[in-house]
């Protein structure tokens, strides 16, 4: 009797194991996945554990081909391979002991964009759109008493000044013309707030430390750094740099920009990044020479424009494919980055971990800079190498987008793919993409 309790217990036991494993599949399945993005020409294998089994919904031989691997079965791992046949869409289930509907996967055939690495420094110049505020004051009137115009109308740090009475605002020094030619009448002020425009009306007060108008406001209308050019497309030329956003460096607000320019920067002196304290490559560049380019748009995943065909015709490196996020793995890789005047060198690093996201996010990957030479030189990853791209065999797979403050060695980079998303999701720069194809 004893002896059946022991085997029971043991039994149980097992029952529970085997639940417990399958409930960690099951669990699994529900973070694959929804989108796989499969190149036209080429195929890929999909690993399913056993009991889930996968099926495509319709017939689906024009765009894909999907087959059993029998031959690659490994344990309880089925393996399916897909061949992608033609650009299109397919959908595909995934089953519980080939009965019950669990996920439902879409199987997007593309055709795998070309694009030429860059590694260039560059020079970034951008001018926003209208003023930004970067600080709200109070103003001591000639009267000698304190008013807060600006305050008091509802404007911010952060917001931008579009219009003053129906006039487009060019700049700094615009805003003031305008006040003294308005005087102290009421004015109205279209104001732009987190993509957001709004109305308001501001009375100018006179200054007594100037005897000039002014709102109570500080604003700022460009700004200008260095960074690193990720990718071009020389048959649309459309560019992509940096792998991050610009943001004010008062306000911490992404910039919204008019227009800007990259230009040829020339390395001029490296601050070695230390633990505590990043690096920073300092360089040179003049807005009247070697423009690049003009930068169409600002957004939290970099900045992105059309190249200048001089520049194209000037520039020996060959395109190569992208890779999708899906072909991305831990191991060996390198970047392209300028750290010596106008030369693009290659440097190893390695992909410790790459994160499988469903959305757009900076944060992708997390990279290691493994080669001697750069690590001497830099000490690792530097302000002004954001962008540099990141190549994985014959494949740009991403940017390098951040630095670890506290380990210059290490840092994160973005997936080339969400660099790309933002450039089809831009009205103006397509529109500019479209006349440079006609042209």
């Amino acid at each position: 009797m004893d002896k059946y309790r022991e085997n029971r217990k043991i039994f149980s036991l097992l029952i529970l194991i085997f639940v417990f494993f399958y409930v960690i599949k099951a669990t699994n399945i529900f973070y694959y996945p929804t989108e796989i993005k499969i190149a036209k020409g080429e195929d890929r294998n999909i690993e399913i554990s056993f009991p889930f089994s996968l099926s495509a919904l319709h017939n689906e031989d024009t765009i894909v081909q999907s087959i059993y691997n029998q031959n690659s079965t490994k344990g309880l791992k089925k393996t399916y391979k897909i061949d992608g046949i033609d650009a299109g869409k397919a959908k595909f289930q995934l089953k519980l002991l080939g009965l019950i509907p669990v996920k439902k996967v879409n199987v997007n055939v593309v055709d795998r964009q070309l694009l030429t690495p860059g590694g260039n420094a560059v020079g970034v110049k951008l001018n926003t759109k209208g003023v930004l505020v970067v600080a709200v004051t109070d103003i001591l009137g000639v009267d000698g008493k304190k008013y807060s115009p600006a305050k008091n109308a509802g404007i911010k740090i952060g917001d931008s000044i579009l219009e003053i009475n129906n006039t487009i605002v060019k700049d700094a020094e615009h805003v003031v013309e305008l006040l003294n030619k308005i005087q102290d009448e009421k004015v109205n002020v279209v104001v732009e707030r987190n993509n957001t425009r709004f109305e308001t009306e501001i009375t100018p007060i006179k200054s007594m430390q100037d005897n000039c108008y002014r709102f109570g406001i500080w604003v700022r209308d460009k700004t200008a750094g260095i960074g690193t050019l990720t990718f071009y497309n020389s048959e649309n030329k459309v560019f992509g740099a940096l792998g991050h956003g610009i943001t004010d460096a008062d306000t911490g607000n992404l910039l919204n920009i008019d227009h800007g320019k990259i230009m040829n920067a020339k390395i001029a002196n490296i601050e070695q990044g230390k633990r505590g304290t990043p690096g920073e490559i300092k360089g040179i560049f003049y807005e009247t020479e070697n423009v690049m380019g003009e930068i169409m748009k600002n957004s939290s995943f970099g900045i992105y424009g059309v190249i200048n065909d001089d520049f194209i015709k000037s520039n020996k490196i060959k395109p190569m494919p992208i890779g999708f996020k899906e072909e991305v793995k831990e191991g060996k890789a390198h970047i392209l980055t300028t750290i010596d005047n106008n030369k693009i060198e290659k440097f190893e690093v390695e992909i410790l971990k790459n994160q499988s996201q469903k959305y757009p996010a900076q944060k992708s990957m997390t990279i290691k800079v493994t080669d001697k030479r750069l690590l001497q030189k830099t000490g690792g990853i530097v302000q002004g190498m954001s962008g540099s791209p990141i190549i994985q065999g014959n494949n740009i797979i991403g940017a390098v987008t951040h630095v670890f403050v506290n380990d210059p060695t290490k840092g994160y980079g973005i997936y080339i793919e969400w660099m790309l998303d933002q450039i089809e999701s831009n009205y103006q720069l397509n529109e500019k993409l479209a006349d440079n194809v006609d042209g």
